[in-house]
């Protein structure tokens, strides 16, 4: 695969002779996928099992330490009234925050990813970005979430969008680099094929749909293809890479479609948080509601979670 990416032009011939998306099949089999009934004892593994997959997120210009803090005591101990409640994968803030949240979590498997690359828009010199990426790699972050260039990428400057991937992986060192396309810029389901493969190819350990900072984030559809994508991309590399929907999963139906879809397109393999995770905030919370109700045969009052 390396001749692929040697000239702007080789790239460029290997991704537009990737086979076009077929729109209306891609969204019919999605929906269809997410018509599938999951009850008692399979809904209650697929709730802890999409618990122990979320990347419990806080990205907002008021983030303090102390909100910080208590987003990590909640990944710690999501529900404290039942300590056999999964924990979640990680806890993602920006990188200012990364000291913070690795000293909360500390002695723990949770994991502590920051985004990176000048987050969300992407807007500033490939420098910039590497000094932001080291930043949190420094800092302690295990995981980093890096936005890719849609402008370049829109452009047609694939090898330019290749070329930063790599750059940041690079600096990366140990933490694993997860790459964000922002799926509801890029237009159409064949940029999105495309943006898996560059971003596949320039060494990302996840591909990520979006940002949650735009009006259509992650979808059942997108993700689909993202999962063909990267089943594709092992049979013919070898290479698993991990996918993760965010923005917009809200509730404990649309995790396990989420679920389904995963289970349907690459199979068990990745049904693991190493390799399949959810952005999310308020998720947590109505996940944490249903898994009461299945033990209890009641709904919580309100107050049962905190709100983030």
């Amino acid at each position: 695969m390396a001749d692929v990416t040697a000239s702007e032009g080789t790239l460029r011939r290997f991704l537009h002779g990737l086979p076009g998306v077929d729109p209306v099949g891609l969204e019919a089999r999605a929906a269809t996928l997410g018509t599938r009934s999951i009850k008692t004892t399979a809904k209650a593994y697929a709730i802890d099992l999409a618990i122990s997959m979320i990347d419990l997120t806080t990205l907002e210009g008021a983030d303090t330490p102390g909100k910080v803090r208590a987003l990590c005591g909640k990944a710690l101990n999501p529900d404290p009234t039942d300590r056999g409640t999964p924990r979640t994968a990680a806890v993602c803030v920006y990188p200012d925050m990364v000291a913070t949240a690795v000293e909360a979590v500390q002695g723990s498997d949770v994991k502590v990813a920051s985004v990176a690359t000048a987050f969300p828009a992407g807007r500033a010199a490939l420098p910039v970005k590497l000094a932001d990426t080291k930043d949190a790699v420094a800092a302690g972050a295990h995981e980093i979430d890096m936005v890719i260039d849609r402008g370049a990428f829109l452009s047609g400057r694939y090898l330019e969008v290749f070329e930063e991937i790599k750059a940041v992986k690079e600096v990366c060192g140990n933490a694993r680099l997860k790459v964000i396309f922002e799926t509801g810029e890029l237009s159409t389901y064949d940029n999105i094929r495309r943006a898996s493969w560059i971003g596949m190819l320039a060494g990302a350990d996840f591909i990520k749909t979006s940002t949650g900072k735009v009006a259509v984030n992650a979808t059942p559809a997108n993700t689909l293809l993202m999962l063909e994508a990267v089943r594709d991309f092992r049979e013919l590399t070898g290479v698993q890479v991990g996918v993760k929907p965010a923005g917009g999963i809200r509730t404990t139906k649309d995790a396990i479609k989420f679920l389904v879809l995963v289970n349907e397109t690459v199979g068990e393999d990745w049904l693991d948080n190493h390799w399949f995770r959810f952005g999310a905030s308020s998720l947590l919370n109505d996940l944490l509601m249903q898994r009461q109700k299945l033990s209890t045969g009641r709904y919580s009052g309100p107050d049962y979670v905190t709100v983030d």
